[in-house]
């Protein structure tokens, strides 16, 4: 390990949650929930306020209504939340070569591989300076852990949570990590917290002190020495400045059970031509083609089928798809269903498609033909329009707004910027001629005076401050 805390972790401040409220100048200390409103929506992101009330990511939407009833309950907008992930992800490339994504809201970064630290000092005014620059960017929050090693970096920067920086001095991560649960070290989950629980193992120390062979003998070979080692802090593993996608995948959640199995049929070729755009778009294709269902009692049910290489055809992938659901029971009705693509290359078999698809579809046409074919995108029927809470809006008369909420054909607006006061509450009619669907109003007006953008510039990429 290195004898610098120059590997630095960022993880952004409940994040979705936290740009909802910068967006919105009537949610700002208010308890805020994102994800799916439906009846069986899960939890994408809470803010604080809202997790003071037992509210957190991956809690199903209903349990959160209970304990929080009184919170904004809001649709994710993905497509902002990435704009504001880019403008961040700029930043941290501006500090290193080296930087590794793992989501929207989090990554890691070598400090040591851009010249932007070499020892502890260095480090402390890198990540300073990066959570000032962050702020000035986007107008948003971000926690900093800063180690020798990714593991402890990302352990540092949850302490840091929220709007905190923590650094771990190498030299002294056994005696921080000895006291600590064995939940905190990765990998460790509620199943195997509790195997460990039951074999009178309950924090990191004692994890060291029951030895490598205990562990091994508790866990199995490759879980046992991993975590052994995280106890002893030792982890070697380098900042990957490009993670490569394993597989592309679409699945949906139903409000209703599927009975149908016709219907059930038909959703998984529908399934299967959003995965071949995912693939198409990201220049790709594959060898693995993935059914899940989930029925009825939450039991989940996954088949796949390997070809001999890969494809992009969206005949292929379909007819595979309808096999591997021929082999599932779905009696009793489906929750869940998702179609994926894994064994990714950047090119196309093109033979593929007779060992695939049978000598039936061969005769419906060349190969050539077949593949050249293009995804026909789904047209939508004409229907009243739908008003996602918390999307944003645009009213001829009042200007722009979020909708707070839909039904019995009204929808609710409030009107409001995010540099604004709080604003004004009205109600139209679903169907209003005035009001039409809006793209969200950036967060930054300008950077002030002195921001830097990721080549030392005052570019704000669209965003906003409020000016001083």
């Amino acid at each position: 390990m290195r004898t610098a805390p120059t590997i630095l972790h960022l993880d952004m401040d409940a994040f979705f949650a936290s740009v909802e409220q910068a967006s919105k100048p009537s949610l700002r200390g208010k308890a805020v929930v994102v994800g799916g409103l439906g009846p069986r929506g899960v939890v994408a992101t809470a803010s604080y306020e809202a997790r003071v009330f037992g509210v957190h990511s991956a809690l199903p939407m209903a349990q959160a209504r209970r304990l929080a009833p009184n919170a904004a309950y809001l649709v994710p907008r993905f497509g902002f939340y990435r704009a504001i992930s880019e403008r961040v992800m700029e930043l941290l490339r501006a500090l290193s070569p080296l930087v590794e994504p793992l989501s929207l809201d989090e990554a890691f970064v070598d400090l040591e591989a851009g010249g932007a630290a070499w020892d502890e000092r260095s480090a402390r005014l890198a990540g300073v300076k990066l959570r000032a620059d962050i702020r000035a960017v986007t107008g948003l929050t971000g926690s900093v852990g800063l180690a020798a090693s990714k593991m402890l970096a990302k352990i540092a920067s949850e302490q840091a949570k929220p709007d905190g920086l923590v650094t771990i001095e190498p030299g002294t991560e056994r005696a921080m990590l000895g006291p600590m649960s064995v939940r905190t070290l990765p990998g460790v989950g509620p199943a195997t917290g509790d195997h460990l629980r039951r074999a009178g193992i309950t924090t990191v120390e004692e994890i060291a002190e029951a030895g490598e062979d205990e562990l091994v003998r508790l866990l199995g070979k490759a879980h046992g020495h991993g975590l052994y080692a995280m106890a002893l802090a030792r982890d070697d593993r380098p900042v990957v400045a490009e993670r490569e996608a394993k597989s592309v995948s679409v699945e949906d959640t139903y409000d209703v059970d599927i009975h149908d199995r016709l219907r059930v049929g038909l959703e998984v070729q529908r399934l299967a031509d959003r995965c071949v755009r995912r693939l198409r778009g990201a220049g790709l294709s594959g060898r693995t083609i993935v059914l899940k269902v989930r029925r009825y009692d939450f039991s989940t049910r996954t088949r796949s089928e390997t070809l001999r290489g890969p494809t992009d055809d969206p005949g292929v992938i379909r007819e595979a798809a309808a096999r591997l659901l021929d082999s599932v029971d779905t009696t009793g009705g489906v929750r869940l269903l998702g179609v994926g693509v894994s064994g990714l290359a950047d090119y196309t078999q093109e033979d593929l498609f007779a060992q695939a698809a049978g000598e039936r579809a061969v005769a419906e046409g060349p190969v050539e033909e077949r593949a050249a074919t293009p995804v026909v995108e789904e047209q939508p029927a004409p229907a009243e329009r739908r008003w996602p809470a918390g999307h944003d809006v645009r009213h001829a008369g009042f200007g722009h707004g979020w909708v707070q909420g839909s039904g019995l054909g009204r929808v609710t607006v409030r009107f409001e910027t995010p540099d604004s006061e709080p604003g004004r509450v009205r109600t139209f009619r679903v169907d209003d001629p005035e009001l039409e669907p809006a793209d969200p109003l950036p967060l930054v007006l300008r950077e002030p005076e002195g921001g830097h953008g990721p080549d030392g510039d005052s570019g704000s990429v669209g965003l906003r401050s409020a000016a001083p």
